[in-house]
């Protein structure tokens, strides 16, 4: 099974792999640098666990729970 980013814990650092998610979004994405190889560190979650904030190549970015189990990391 495949870990994504939504089972990394605050302070975590992973490397993207790859991302399952298509369309414009998808697109939004890997402009933004989530392509494979990218160092991601998971930062926090909300209270009530979604969203969630990464930091990615000096900036932050929240994720919806649905778009963090999509993207595979190692």
């Amino acid at each position: 099974m495949s870990k994504t980013l939504d089972d990394l814990k605050p302070g975590e650092k992973a490397t993207i792999k790859k991302h399952k998610i298509s369309g414009s979004l998808g697109k939004h994405l890997r402009e933004m640098g989530l392509v494979h190889g990218t160092e991601v560190k998971f930062e926090r979650k909300a209270p009530l666990g979604y969203p969630i904030e990464i930091r990615i190549q000096g900036f932050s970015l929240a994720l919806r729970k649905d778009e963090a189990q999509k993207i595979i990391i190692e």
